[in-house]
């Protein structure tokens, strides 16, 4: 079995997060003098919100009691596989990497993607988080 982290962080969302990125190198391909570490740090900035919000979804749903009758993947927090701080940290820890990669990106190129990052990371957290998740009055897709 997989650690109960690889598994928390769902592996299987991980192609929402690595498709725009390769749709936006597929799109660089033919301009002149591209630089390819910027592809590669928006692809761990991706990643990183991607697993960032899985971790806070399980946080968050596993705090309320959300995800006590679960058909589907295990949640760390329900299942008591890791306990609620723990997770809340790693989900800290995802968003932390993603500032930091996307804090270099937004210094090599353009600073308004500082609040791109914010936005990301705040919509992740309050997606199931905080006082009123918007992921459960049907504007998770918004």
């Amino acid at each position: 079995m997989s650690s109960p982290w690889v598994v928390g962080a769902r592996p299987r969302t991980l192609p929402a997060a690595v498709v725009p990125v390769a749709l936006g190198v597929a799109a660089a391909v033919g301009e002149p003098n591209p630089v390819w570490w910027r592809a590669l740090l928006a692809l761990v900035v991706s990643l990183a919100l991607q697993v960032g919000v899985n971790y806070a979804n399980d946080y968050s749903d596993g705090v309320k009691g959300t995800d006590d009758v679960r058909v589907g993947p295990v949640r760390l927090v329900a299942s008591g596989l890791k306990p609620a701080g723990a997770v809340k940290r790693a989900a800290f820890v995802a968003f932390g990497v993603a500032a930091a990669a996307g804090a270099v990106l937004a210094a090599t190129t353009t600073w308004w993607l500082v609040a791109v990052g914010a936005a990301a990371i705040l919509a992740g957290w309050f997606y199931t988080g905080g006082p009123r998740p918007y992921g459960y009055i049907g504007l998770g897709e918004v």
